[in-house]
C-alpha cells in the first residue's frame, strides 16, 4: 500500500517514513503543501499522514482540496495541538484520525496498521467489481460474467490505474509513468497501446465498452457502458 507523509519537521519525515517503509509500506514524502500536491497529481495513495501546520498552507485547505477528488483516500493528521476545535474540524474534513504530537512511533506504526486493514476489509480488498467485470489485484485474477479472464502483469497495472480513476481522462504521459514508477521498468508508448488494444480484446463484449480513447489526450475509464 503507498503512503504520502507530509510534514516538515524533515527529521519527524524522515522518522515516519523509515518507519513506514520498513512496516512494508511504500512512502513518499513532502515537506511542503505544494510538494504533497504535486506527488498526488502523478500517483495515488491509500493513506495521507498530514501535518496540520505546512510552510506554505495548512493540513486543513489540503485535506479539503484533496478529499474533492479522492474521496476514498485515508487521512491522519498530525498537529501539535490537542484542541477539540481542531480535531473537530479535521474529522469534518473527512479525516480518519488525528494524532497529537510528540507520539510513540511503535504506537503511530500500530495506528496505522490497524487503519489501512480496517479500510482494506471495508473495501473489500483491492478489487474493481461493476458486476460484469471482477478483478482481484491482490491476487491478480479476473473473471468477465463468471468466465475467468487472463491478463499480463503490465495489463494488471494498467487496468489498475484505469480503473481507480475512473472518468478522469489520463494521459498517456501520465499513463507511463505510472506504468514505469509501479514496477521500475520503462513501458514505452508501443507497449501502453498493445496492452490497451489486449485488454480492450478481452473484456470489451456484447458492445460494452470499457476504455474510451480521448482523440489527441489519452484515455477514459468509463466502467462497461453499451456502444
Amino acid at each position: 500500500m503507498r503512503i504520502l507523509v507530509v510534514e516538515d519537521d524533515r527529521l519527524l519525515n524522515q522518522t515516519l517514513c523509515y518507519n513506514l517503509s520498513a512496516a512494508g509500506y511504500t512512502v513518499d514524502a513532502a515537506i511542503t503543501k505544494a510538494e504533497a500536491a504535486a506527488f498526488c497529481e502523478k500517483r495515488d495513495y491509500d493513506l495521507i499522514v498530514l501535518d496540520v501546520n505546512l510552510p506554505d498552507g495548512n493540513g486543513f485547505d489540503f485535506c479539503r482540496e484533496f478529499k474533492a477528488r479522492r474521496p476514498d483516500t485515508a487521512v491522519v493528521f498530525l498537529t501539535a495541538h490537542d484542541m477539540e476545535s481542531d480535531m473537530l474540524r479535521g474529522f469534518e474534513l473527512g479525516a480518519d484520525d488525528y494524532v497529537t504530537k510528540p507520539f510513540p512511533i511503535s504506537v503511530f506504526r500500530k495506528k496505522i496498521a490497524a487503519l489501512l486493514s480496517r479500510l482494506q476489509k471495508q473495501s473489500g480488498g483491492d478489487c474493481y467489481d461493476d458486476g460484469n467485470l471482477l478483478i482481484n489485484f491482490t491476487e491478480m485474477s479476473a473473471a468477465l460474467a463468471g468466465r475467468t479472464v487472463s491478463f499480463t502483469p503490465l495489463e494488471y497495472r494498467l487496468l489498475k490505474v484505469l480503473t481507480k480513476n475512473p472518468q478522469i481522462v489520463l494521459t498517456r504521459q501520465v499513463l507511463l509513468e505510472k506504468l514505469w514508477d509501479a514496477d521500475e521498468n520503462f513501458v514505452d508508448e508501443h507497449a501502453l497501446t498493445s496492452a490497451i488494444s489486449r485488454i480492450r480484446g478481452k473484456i470489451e463484449r456484447n458492445g460494452d465498452q470499457y476504455i474510451k480513447t480521448v482523440y489527441g489526450m489519452g484515455y477514459l475509464w468509463i466502467g462497461g457502458m453499451n456502444k
